[in-house]
Formats: structure tokens, sequence, C-alpha cells
């Protein structure tokens, strides 16, 4: 008696396996580019030149993490612009070491510009969804930047405002704060902030404007200089304007109320 065997349906025999699932994401993208073998060069060559600006900002961050910063691309900047238009192209620079610097100059950026910095860690982000929510209301252009992230931008970025700029920014304010530690970031912040036409540095301003070395500055002086910060280019220190005059006394009851020289213990 013969045996009812039942036969397979010929639609499972010889039904190939999905190959794809047995390759490990690297076959994979062989496989890829194989079939568009010119995107995979693209691809390819995108990853190399991430890996080698990662490999080189992380290395440039390190030695200027102990050489002073002569030269920013902001005083670049300035004196390409000022050569074009005809005028004085000076670069007022001094670099000096953050020992050489009154206490007072230290304390009334902080006072003025981030009065958290000791304590965060790159970014105050309840000043960034303030300035965020006041941004949206249509209002002039309000920003949020912490000291770390100005230096970040002088000192490795270009100005203007772009969302690459901004990526980049972050990316450095978070080197910097890892590597070099807040004495250091505030140290280049002296050295290389605009603090006048065309004049960069807190020892800089106290030798044009002040006629003496930013070692001796006395409250008031730091606190004016201070002043001009959020428009150097606009606001004197020589002549101050009401505002500046204005910002300056506030400024010195700020730098009291956050209990003077000692507030910058790090």
């Amino acid at each position: 008696m013969a045996k009812n065997i039942s036969k397979i349906p010929p639609s499972f025999e010889n039904k190939p396996q999905n190959s794809n699932s047995k390759l490990s994401y690297w076959q994979r993208f062989e496989a890829f580019g194989e079939r568009y073998p010119i995107i995979q060069i693209i691809v390819i060559n995108f990853i190399k030149f991430i890996l080698y600006g990662i490999g080189v900002s992380i290395v440039t961050v390190i030695l200027l993490k102990f050489i002073p910063v002569w030269i920013t691309p902001t005083m670049i900047d300035r004196k390409f612009n000022a050569i074009s238009n005809g005028k004085d192209s000076e670069i007022h620079s001094d670099w000096e070491s953050y020992d050489n610097i009154s206490k007072e100059a230290a304390l009334a950026v902080v006072a003025s510009e981030d009065q958290l910095f000791p304590d965060h860690n790159g970014f105050d982000f309840d000043a960034m969804y303030g300035a965020f929510r006041h941004n949206l209301k249509g209002k002039r252009i309000k920003g949020a930047s912490t000291i770390s992230q100005q230096v970040a931008k002088n000192v490795f970025l270009w100005q203007g405002r772009s969302y690459i700029r901004k990526v980049l920014e972050v990316y450095f304010t978070f080197l910097i704060e890892l590597i070099w530690g807040k004495e250091r970031i505030l140290e280049v912040y002296l050295n290389v902030a605009e603090m006048g036409k065309m004049t960069f540095g807190v020892e800089a301003a106290s030798l044009r404007f002040y006629g003496h070395g930013a070692n001796s500055l006395s409250r008031t002086e730091a606190a004016r200089i201070a002043a001009v910060l959020p428009s150097p280019n606009r606001f004197s220190i020589s002549n101050p304007s009401n505002y500046v005059q204005r910002r300056t006394n506030f400024i010195v009851r700020q730098m009291r109320g956050l209990g003077g020289k000692t507030y910058l213990k790090f």
C-alpha cells in the first residue's frame, strides 16, 4: 500500500533566505557601495573629514590651554574690514596672564555678562529658554551666550548667525569647559574680548583708555570696561554716554552683591 506523502507547496520550494538579515552593517555598506560607488566614496570622505576635524580641534584646544591666544578670527575680520574701508587697521591687543589682571576686571565681566559662570557647565539653559521665548515674539533678537560660549565663538569660529556656527559653538564650548577649566576660560575672555574700536582684551583697553595696566584697575574702571561689552564699537570707555554711566553703576552694584572678588574662587 503506497504511503500518502504530501508534497511541499511549490511556493515554499527553494525559497531563498533573507541574506541581508545575516550581514553585518559593514557588509551591507560594502554591498551598497558595489551598487552605488560614488555615494559610498562621498560618505567615506565625509566621515574622514569629520574625524580629522574632531582630532585637529581637540589638539588645538589642548595646545591653547597653555599657549596665549594672540590672534582670533574676529581680530582678522576687523583688520580686513578696516583696510577695505580705508580706516586705521592697527589692532590693539596685549596678552596678560590671569594673575597679572585685576580681579576687579574678572568680577566685572562676570557680573555683567554671566553671573552663573562659576557654577554652570558652559550653558545657561534658563537664559537660553528666556531668550528663545523673547525672540519668538518678533522683537529685537536677544542672545543668551555665556562667557564660555563667547570664548568658543571668538577663538575658534566666525561672527554672524547660522545653525552650523551655533552647532560648532556648542561643540567647542563643551571642549573648553572639559579641557581648559573656568580660570583659563576667563583668562582667555579677558584677553580676546572686543572692548573698544580695534581694541581687544582688558590690558589693551586699560592702557589705551586709562593710561595704566589692567593689574591696577579700580572697580569703577573695570565696570566701565564691562559696560561697553554689548557693543564695543558703539559705546565708549573714554567718553561714556549716559547709558554707559548708568550701566557702569549697575555693574558696580552687581559686583558688590555677588560678594566681591571672593566670588571667583574656582
